[in-house]
């Protein structure tokens, strides 16, 4: 893929490159959104963008790239790059603004590194960008041929249900009356919203129902302010949001899916808001009757925090061979077990593929405990909300 040339080109240089990534992404961002600041007020979340993690992920990811690219120089990492592009296709981005990102990028390259890009290095760091670039719009291509519902379409919200303190549900139908095409459990929509100032705000949400229902469903966490900024979508939704209201949803898109799996044991694994996705996957499997044994974990601060708990125990009970167990560090008993997610005396079926959603922390934790269980690394699949910073941190 990476022509021999520029591959020792970015080997040499990769070292400072990436021990830069960090100052060349804050720059890189700074300059997009004081030429384009509508990319600001109406694509990026600005609340990731006041925390830095969305620069965190945009660093992990050109290094993870770059990294694969000379490790494997045959092989295209379309894991890193299907993540990517199914939340690009769920934004709606275009070709033509990768263009506006290379130009910002570039820029902040030669501004961070000064006199180190020669013409032979930015040739050779052009060639990288481009090669993923390009594979990112081929895919959000084939995304954009496959989606059933092209761009954003009106839905209005005919019932909210709160679910806990800080949880909301609610249940949308098309305002035009069509169809409500099936998705695959696990998905998420992009809901945009217009705020009091002005900004059409867009975040990413799992799909909470049944993937062949005649409504959408999803489950919305206030974000509060503790350990962050606070969530302006989602306290807006809390606040303002009700019976009759409208929203714009994209097409369903995400990689993290069910697929072939009849006749494999699973276990799905959540902790806190991240129960959505593993609600839409036990609703399909129970409708399909799943025969292969299904370890339900989830972890959460206590019974009353844990969202469609209802619903939880409700699918599993109906599959054949399912159990489950929740973990709560407050309140646990009669309702669970006390403290964090602990794998230690369940029994996991060999052959079992896993699929994780919820803090990063907590994926980190699943996951070294499966692979210890026996589980391989390629059958352990994760759902992050928000940036990836788990790519970003690892590569």
């Amino acid at each position: 893929m990476l022509s021999e040339q520029s591959a020792t080109t970015v080997r040499a240089t990769l070292p400072v490159v990436g021990a830069s990534l960090g100052e060349i992404t804050e720059r890189f961002y700074a300059g997009l959104f004081a030429a384009r600041p509508e990319l600001l007020r109406d694509l990026f979340n600005r609340g990731n963008q006041a925390a830095g993690t969305q620069r965190q992920a945009l660093a992990g990811s050109i290094a993870a790239f770059a990294t694969h690219l000379l490790a494997h120089p045959d092989r295209r990492p379309d894991a890193l790059l299907g993540r990517i592009a199914h939340k690009h296709a769920s934004l709606g981005v275009t070709p033509e603004q990768y263009a506006i990102v290379h130009e910002h990028l570039f820029a902040a390259i030669a501004d961070v590194l000064g006199e180190a890009v020669t013409p032979e290095v930015a040739a050779a760091w052009d060639e990288v960008y481009w090669l993923m670039a390009n594979a990112l719009i081929a895919i959000e291509k084939r995304l954009y041929e496959e989606s059933r519902e092209p761009g954003r379409r009106d839905w209005e919200v005919v019932e909210r249900v709160t679910e806990t303190a800080d949880v909301v549900t609610f249940r949308l139908r098309p305002v035009d009356g069509g169809p409500v095409p099936a998705f695959r459990a696990g998905q998420y929509v992009s809901l945009q919203v217009e705020l009091p100032d002005g900004a059409r705000q867009i975040r990413q949400y799992s799909l909470s129902g049944a993937p062949d229902a005649t409504l959408r469903q999803i489950s919305v966490k206030r974000v509060s302010g503790d350990a962050g900024p606070e969530g302006e979508v989602s306290n807006h939704l809390h606040a303002r949001v009700r019976e009759g209201s409208v929203l714009q949803l994209s097409a369903p898109y995400g990689d993290l899916v069910l697929d072939d799996a009849a006749g494999t044991p699973l276990l799905l694994a959540s902790a806190g808001i991240g129960v959505t996705p593993m609600i839409s996957m036990l609703a399909q499997l129970a409708d399909t009757g799943h025969p292969a044994p299904i370890t339900v974990v989830h972890g959460d601060r206590s019974p009353a925090d844990h969202a469609l708990r209802d619903d939880h125990e409700a699918y599993a009970a109906k599959l054949p061979d399912a159990s489950a167990h929740f973990w709560y560090e407050e309140h646990a008993t009669g309702a669970g077990r006390p403290g964090l997610v602990d794998l230690t005396d369940l029994a996991v079926p060999s052959g079992t593929r896993a699929y994780l959603c919820g803090p990063l922390p907590f994926m980190r934790a699943m996951r070294t405990q499966l692979i210890e269980k026996g589980v391989a690394p390629a059958d352990i699949h994760y759902e992050v909300f928000g940036p990836d910073l788990w790519q970003a941190q690892e590569g």
